[in-house]
């Protein structure tokens, strides 16, 4: 069985309204260097979008946060940006912007799988849950 690895997360949050500050949470990017390891999963709740903010063009969101993801994997066509290795890319992808498309702090961990981390991170952060009917 493999050591436990450390890792670096931070979450993906759509920020439709940057003078309101509010926020849904919309993906996770996942960075283990020693396992040489970078990925991003996204998933948009289009209607807790649509709650904070009626008017927001969910295509155009779906689009910037498959930008994302197409950066951490290293997708070529994702421009210059994804051409450069891991750790920096990983940098650029948590680096604060006041955008529609904003990181989270980058938050630390322990893992003996990367993958898992991140779908662990999307169940636990992302995926909303609903409450049983009463």
């Amino acid at each position: 069985m493999p050591a436990r690895a450390p890792f670096d997360y931070a979450i993906v949050r759509v920020v439709p309204r940057v003078d309101r500050q509010e926020f849904i949470n919309a993906g996770a990017i996942v960075h283990c260097r020693v396992r040489g390891f970078l990925a991003a999963r996204v998933e948009l709740d289009e209607a807790r979008l649509r709650a904070l903010d009626p008017g927001c063009d969910p295509g155009l969101v779906r689009r910037h946060l498959e930008a994302v993801v197409r950066v951490a994997v290293g997708d070529r066509d994702a421009g210059p940006v994804a051409e450069l290795p891991q750790p920096d890319r990983f940098h650029w992808l948590v680096a604060p912007r006041s955008t529609i498309i904003q990181p989270s702090p980058v938050h630390v961990g322990l893992t003996d799988d990367p993958a898992a981390a991140l779908e662990e991170i999307m169940t636990s952060m992302v995926r909303t849950r609903v409450a049983p009917a009463v």
